[in-house]
């Protein structure tokens, strides 16, 4: 049974009574309704991967969507509930044990360390068209969703730099100008509970006002020993937004936002999987080859707190029939501390010796951005057309400093150091930078259907113009002020070219070809500010997308092959920062001499066999070939490289049911994903081990209270049968392994009422 403390019942109340009587209460996620229209089968999805709405089957490009149906039903909260892999091309994924930065990635191109301040992702993240800077603040609560668009394969000439892999575009409910309540109550295992509200305000002088926000805690699912001091893997997330939609006349639009978000976290606990006779190792550092409920070492622990607020102004005017002027500025920043006592053993046992290092970080940012775009259709021609600035500034520090000690002996119990400082490695801090980035692109792209063929036939081309230049300052290393700096800048073209032809008007067949790159930077953690320049992809794609028996069935199947060039790469070093001064370990990123290949082919099957009934399996596979690159710490000798996160083979797979009663609607949802063991780190040859988890809902919905009001009962379960798998290693059998393994079996109940 659900434990749930007098504490935690005071926390919903009091909470739920608060932001009900400001209208401003946790984000909903929508009211949950049939996938399937009965009468006519599947229906269509909208997407808006070309900047403008379309068809998914008649958009030529690889797209997964994740619709807030789907979100809800898998019990998704925020990003980092699709670690499952809800959509096999896209891994997301901690940075180690850290939970308060994501990295995303897709298709294999899936950046290890992109959590600094001039580092930039392979996949771009994206809220409402608005491009979202850094790894931190992704692991933050989601509003109240539309949908989640995966966009597969680079994007450079629609969504620009950093989109090597594709992006991610996620997509959120506008006002609707009507009355409308959503209250969503939950309470889950490890003392968890969630409360949510959605509310749409009636139409008043042609503004439409909606609200949203969302408080969720749970406490941590795996103990620390040490009295005090924080669990392992606990969460608490809350947040607010606010979103004012003026529409003033039929062909203008204005919409302001503003969302604002605490997430406050734990990491993950880095285990020993195995260690050699031949090492000493203190008696209570134990092998722990299995997940387990309580660490074996308790350390000092505490939150990692990320704070994100942001502002936004869309505006929209159609200038003249079917051609939009459109305006999308923003505002965002972001603070984000890290206390990652994760590991607390990670090397052998000596006598007095200090140990459990604690990574301690901090990052600070802000951007603004202007985007201008022109869309519409002539004779026979869509186009799409546009300007964009962006500017990010940021800076962070770093310190690792050591909290325990061994005793004189290895059955010794060890102890805790008095302060941080008294066990410190170094001087404070290791390291503190800052960097500047701006970006300015021009972009264009047109779809010309010919008059033949029965205009079955579509031409499409595209490019994009980027002009970039970043700089920063190293200025601390080993606590001691430093004159280290880079300055770069760069500009480049990035095309695209599509060719699609409507074979039937339920088969579309499609052949692509396209480039992106990722911005170039520098490594703060890196004791010169060593730069790097960009990487770039090139890619190859054919697909068909495909509708049979009355859209019953759904088929879309995409098979591609990617030239990775100058990738980036880390190489690990232990250098000093002044001529006989103390050493520490660095990583150092430097750009890849050979090109390697990626290959995959990716399938997703919808069928809706009888009414109220939609089963989904999606697959893909990924190849990485990629050229051993020249480690400059060990005179050019050459290392192996692998794509991280990345399975060869991954699936995913759902079921659900829907069954009208005479009081209530039974609705049941069943998802499974998994995937073959993966490289965690790009130069370890150690695989993790292959995963299958099961995700389930099942709700009485419809329920009514009144003439308006309906209330939905819901059961759900995320790894129902508490499987367990690492999903990341670091070392060697041979010495020491370490790993961490997935969440435990969580469960819980919510009851929701709308209006």
């Amino acid at each position: 049974m659900i434990n749930l403390h007098c504490r935690s019942i005071r926390s919903i109340i009091l909470t739920s009574t608060a932001i009900l009587s400001a209208f401003m209460a946790p984000a909903v996620c929508a009211e949950e309704t049939p996938m399937v229209d009965e009468s006519e089968g599947l229906g269509a999805i909208t997407v808006t991967a070309q900047k403008r709405e379309t068809n998914l089957q008649q958009t030529p490009v690889s797209i997964s969507v994740l619709s807030g149906d789907d979100l809800k039903a898998r019990g998704v909260v925020g990003l980092k509930d699709l670690m499952d892999g809800a959509v096999p091309s896209l891994r997301i994924a901690p940075f180690a044990s850290r939970t308060s930065a994501l990295t995303v990635g897709i298709r294999g191109i899936v950046p290890f360390d992109a959590n600094q301040p001039s580092r930039d992702a392979g996949v771009g993240v994206y809220i409402d068209g608005i491009y979202l800077g850094r790894s931190q603040g992704l692991g933050a609560a989601l509003y109240d969703i539309e949908r989640i668009e995966v966009l597969k394969g680079p994007q450079g000439t629609l969504f620009g730099r950093n989109s090597t892999g594709g992006a991610l575009s996620i997509v959120t409910r506008k006002p609707s100008g009507e009355f409308h309540l959503t209250q969503t109550m939950g309470v889950s295992n490890f003392d968890g509970y969630k409360v949510e509200t959605h509310l749409d305000l009636p139409r008043f002088a042609n503004f439409s006002v909606k609200l949203d926000g969302i408080v969720t805690k749970r406490d941590g699912t795996l103990d620390n020993p040490m009295a005090g001091e924080q669990d392992y893997n606990q969460l608490d997330q809350r947040g607010m937004h606010a979103a004012v939609l003026w529409e003033p006349s039929d062909n203008f639009s204005a919409q302001y936002d503003f969302d604002i978000s605490r997430d406050a976290s734990t990491p993950y606990y880095m285990q020993v999987l195995a260690k050699s006779a031949a090492i000493p190792f203190a008696d209570i550092a134990k092998v722990q080859p299995d997940r387990v409920k309580t660490a074996d070492v308790g350390v000092p622990e505490q939150l990692s707190i990320g704070k994100t607020h942001g502002h936004a102004l869309h505006l929209d005017w159609m200038v003249a029939d079917g051609i939009h002027l459109r305006s999308i500025s923003s505002y965002r920043k972001l603070s984000q501390s890290q206390y990652d006592n994760g590991g607390a053993h990670q090397g052998a046992f000596a006598p007095n010796a200090r140990f459990a290092r604690y990574s301690l970080a901090n990052l600070n940012q802000e951007q603004y951005s202007q985007e201008l775009q022109l869309v519409g259709s002539l004779d026979r021609v869509e186009f799409v057309a546009g300007a964009y600035h962006y500017h990010e500034k940021g800076d962070d520090w770093a310190w690792a400093p050591y909290t325990m000690q061994w005793g004189a002996t290895a059955s010794a119990m060890p102890t805790r150091l008095p302060t941080l400082e008294a066990g410190q490695v170094s001087p404070y801090p290791d390291r503190a930078s800052d960097a500047v980035a701006n970006s300015i692109a021009l972009y264009g792209q047109g779809t010309w259907t010919p008059p033949v063929l029965n205009d079955a036939l579509h031409l499409t081309a595209g490019a994009r113009y980027t002009r970039d230049k970043k700089h920063g300052d190293l200025f601390k290393v080993n606590g001691v002020d430093t004159p280290y700096a880079f300055r770069i800048s760069s500009s480049r073209v990035d095309p695209t070219f599509t060719i699609a032809f409507d074979a039937t008007d339920s088969i579309h067949l499609y052949g692509k070809w396209g480039t992106a790159y990722r911005a170039g930077g520098a490594n703060s953690r890196s004791i010169t500010y060593r730069s790097y320049a960009p990487e770039e992809v090139e890619t190859s794609e054919i697909g068909f997308k495909s509708e049979f028996f009355d859209r019953h069935v759904r088929l879309n199947v995409a098979a591609y092959k990617t030239i990775y060039k100058n990738q980036q790469i880390d190489f690990n070093a232990v250098l000093s920062a002044v001529p006989g001064g103390p050493t520490r370990t660095t990583i150092e990123t430097v750009n890849a001499q050979g090109n390697g290949t990626i290959k995959g082919i990716e399938a997703d099957l919808t069928i809706a066999p009888i009414e109220g009934l939609t089963l989904t399996a999606s697959y893909a596979y990924t190849k990485g070939d990629l050229d051993k690159a020249a480690n400059p710490f060990k005179n050019n000798a050459l290392d192996n490289v692998f794509l991280v996160y990345t399975p060869k083979n991954a699936f995913s797979g759902a079921i659900d049911y829907s069954l009208p009663l005479d009081w209530a609607t039974l609705r049941a949802h069943v998802d499974a994903s998994g995937g073959d063991g993966y490289h965690s780190q790009s130069s370890d040859p150690m695989l993790t081990d292959s995963s299958f988890l099961v995700n389930a809902r099942f709700s009485l919905a419809d329920i009514a209270l009144n003439d308006t009001a309906k209330l939905q009962l819901s059961a759900w379960s995320r790894n129902l049968f508490n499987e367990q798998h690492t999903f990341f290693t670091t070392g060697t059998p041979q010495s020491l392994l370490l790993g961490i393994y997935n969440e435990p079996r969580t469960y819980g109940v919510e009851a929701t009422i709308r209006f």
